[in-house]
């Protein structure tokens, strides 16, 4: 029997994924891409502010939601690092109204990018108990009929502190409306893989492997992660290692590909 060639190996292989790939998008009704960015205020490691190197490696990204951090300069007015009308001219995408000072973005440098398109039914600051200036926010989403929550965060360096806030996080999306597939997101500063904040997590949230994401000129750590709540398929995640991003902040983002199932 004659053996096939490598050519006609690969075009099965090829007309094989094809197949599996229909069959699951089949089987899907909402697919989305997260990502989440420390931008470190738009400085990168060549010390200067670059917000249109920024706005370029979310472009890289292409997420339809991001959780950023560091996103506000932290004195003076806690203006936006990245220029709001910037945003809107290059980007597909809408920053979610949290600000607490005018001309800043998020709260406590935590921000939401959405793209357009997707609907912003409430969003809001989660308090949480910190010594430095931490924080979180939370967003809730409509895409059609499907309803959406999302929280981004920056936790503290204190591993106690730590606990804590990852407990109010929790507590607050359990508490704050009708329960919906969840993400979280943020850059945790938590060096284990399983100690620390992540004991607070139980065991129906799935906490992603994204990659090693900190420092972004030789990544070592897993400080970026992001959570999803049980009803979410993992189909892809992966820390985003390009030129620009290399250098645009002292973190590399982390995006996560999930999928909700159909009914």
């Amino acid at each position: 029997m004659r053996r096939p060639f490598c050519g006609e190996l690969h075009i099965a292989h090829r007309a094989l994924s094809q197949c599996l790939e229909t069959i699951q998008s089949a089987a899907v009704r909402l697919q989305l891409r997260f990502a989440s960015y420390n931008i470190r205020k738009a400085i990168g490691l060549d010390r200067r502010r670059d917000p249109d190197r920024i706005l370029a490696v979310l472009k890289e990204i292409d997420a339809d939601i991001v959780a950023l951090q560091e996103a506000d300069r932290r004195f003076g007015r806690r203006a936006s690092a990245l220029p709001l009308q910037a945003i809107y001219e290059r980007t597909p995408y809408r920053p979610v109204r949290l600000a607490m000072k005018s001309g800043s973005m998020g709260w406590h440098g935590n921000a939401l990018l959405v793209r357009r398109g997707i609907e912003v039914t409430d969003a809001s600051p989660i308090l949480l108990p910190t010594l430095e200036p931490r924080g979180a926010v939370r967003v809730d989403l409509l895409i059609g009929s499907q309803a959406l929550r999302v929280v981004g965060m920056h936790l503290d360096l204190s591993g106690l502190r730590r606990r804590h806030q990852m407990r109010s996080v929790l507590s607050h999306v359990e508490t704050c409306g009708i329960p919906c597939p969840t993400v979280l997101m943020g850059d945790l500063n938590n060096w284990s893989e399983s100690r620390g904040c992540f004991r607070e997590i139980e065991s129906d949230w799935q906490v992603l492997s994204s990659g090693r994401s900190y420092p972004s000129h030789r990544p070592l750590a897993r400080l970026d992660r992001i959570i999803a709540s049980g009803e979410w398929n993992v189909r892809a995640t992966g820390a985003h290692h390009s030129a620009l991003s290399a250098k645009g902040s002292d973190h590399l983002p982390v995006w996560a590909e999930l999928a909700l199932p159909k009914r």
